[in-house]
């Protein structure tokens, strides 16, 4: 978690003099910003409230929260609001980690907002879920009965959350682009600009449906489509296509991973006719058994592809199966899994998806992909299987159409994106007029921190110059290898 440091205005000034001559917006006060590496900057924090349901007259007010960056540029443009991915993710929390260069940068165009959605970090409003509902580890359970269990546990916690006061109905992205209106007034801004990654490019494209005049530029990078909450399995495979290419690249790795949807097929196979019971070690020096099961690996991959860097773990823990060596997948499970846990959910993230939801259309090629596809259903689990759980939330095809305007876009894309697809990022901003693409060969989902070239991309677009390249190379990560070798 960040850490906030208040301190007096006087302090602020010997600390940074600039920031004594910025004016504090309504609901700000002055802080100092530590990001997890120990830099430290001026800043300020606000926040300012909006009805948690605006279709209810008589809603609760929330308050949402944001820090901001002050510009470090004598003629600022218009703010720029950092939007999260997930859902669910914190723009604050995202500014502290490894992104935070990227955020002090960004501030030579003008002030830097990374903006807490409805739902998260300093705009948290519900307390997690942790459902009665439980999935045994050494049980076997189908596809169906999984559905099942966390159609369950969701209707268990909008139970819970109206209790603890929240009304779910309010998590949407539509609401969200509401709060950014409200947020463009609170800033006293006549626009704002988006910089946006996953969920976040889906909310920003929503909001140039819906406030296109009021939107200076927006980057996305690892677009999410509205039409695209549910990535189709056939995108996965062909994912999957363009790591063996990159796999053949390696002689070393090529030699170990020659077919690699075939290791995954038959391994898949192998344990959907018969699943493998594992002992996981203890900190009390128990063990717990775990029933490794085709769909549990199928679960662990859909966490494990967004970006390279994590593609030779995959492969080596999928060809130590295939040997039935199942010392590496102990470790994963002895480390990332928690033995017999509840299902939970935080509310923003399953709320906001549920919301988006598919089109028909989209689902019915969902469903006849997902069956024979390597990752089956489990990519955007557990959407869609939750679909229609909450009758009330869905936004509607109307919603999930577009987005349609003359916003300046730049697109980022991975060629090696394991969660959004460079040909849906294309699909995606297909309606808008005045997009500029560049393709990070080799990058992951999050690309924003591979390359200097991605920065230059950036400063370029945001200050409306050519941006002069829309083709960056990147080094793959040694397939052959991964953290946990000997």
């Amino acid at each position: 978690m960040f850490r906030i440091l208040f301190a007096s205005l006087a302090a602020l000034a010997v600390a940074s003099p600039g920031l004594a001559q910025s004016t504090a917006h309504d609901g700000e006060t002055a802080i100092v910003f530590e990001a997890q590496s120990g830099e430290s900057v001026s800043a300020f924090q606000g926040s300012f409230q909006v009805p948690e349901y605006r279709a209810d007259p008589d809603s609760r007010m929330i308050t949402l929260g944001y820090i901001r960056f002050p510009a470090t540029t004598p003629t600022p443009g218009s703010p720029i609001v950092y939007l999260a991915g997930g859902p669910g993710g914190s723009g604050t929390g995202t500014a502290e980690h490894r992104r935070f260069p990227l955020f002090m940068a960004m501030r030579q165009h003008g002030d830097v907002i990374a903006f807490d959605q409805r739902g998260t970090g300093l705009s948290q409003t519900a307390p997690r879920c942790q459902s009665d509902v439980r999935i045994p580890d050494d049980v076997a359970y189908s596809d169906a009965e999984i559905a099942t269990a966390y159609r369950q546990m969701a209707m268990e916690c909008r139970v819970f959350w109206g209790a603890s006061g929240a009304d779910v109905r309010g998590y949407t992205t539509a609401e969200s682009v509401s709060d950014l209106q409200s947020l463009k007034d609170h800033l006293d801004a006549d626009q704002i600009s988006l910089w946006s990654i996953s969920y976040g490019s889906h909310l920003a494209m929503a909001a140039i449906n819906a406030m296109d005049g009021d939107l200076d530029r927006v980057i996305m990078a690892s677009a999410e489509g509205l039409d695209q909450t549910v990535k189709l399995p056939a995108r996965t495979d062909a994912y999957f296509a363009r790591v063996q290419a990159a796999v053949d690249t390696q002689p070393e790795a090529a030699a170990l991973y020659p077919d690699v949807a075939g290791l995954m097929r038959r391994v898949h196979a192998g344990l959907e006719q018969m699943p493998v019971r594992i002992d996981i070690p203890q900190a009390d020096g128990s063990t717990m058994p775990f029933l490794l099961q085709r769909r549990s690996v199928q679960q662990f991959s859909s966490m494990m592809i967004a970006d390279p860097t994590y593609l030779g773990l995959l492969l080596a823990m999928y060809a130590s199966i295939d040997a039935q060596d199942y010392g590496l997948t102990t470790v994963l499970l002895q480390r990332f899994h928690t033995a017999n846990e509840t299902l939970s959910s935080g509310m923003m993230s399953l709320a906001m998806d549920m919301a988006s939801g598919i089109t028909a259309e989209r689902l019915a090629l969902f469903e006849a992909q997902a069956e024979n596809s390597l990752i089956g259903g489990y990519l955007n689990f557990p959407m869609p299987q939750l679909l229609g759980v909450w009758d009330d939330i869905d936004l509607g095809d109307d919603f999930r159409a577009g987005p349609t305007g003359e916003t300046p876009v730049l697109l980022l894309t991975g060629t090696l994106d394991g969660r959004t697809y460079p040909e849906a990022h294309l699909e995606a901003v297909a309606g808008l007029s005045n997009v500029t693409h560049v393709t990070v060969r080799n990058a992951g989902h999050n690309l924003f921190m591979v390359s200097d070239a991605v920065h230059e991309a950036m400063h370029q677009f945001m200050r409306a110059e050519p941006v002069t390249t829309d083709d960056i190379i990147i080094d793959l990560p040694d397939f052959s290898t991964h953290p946990f070798a000997q």
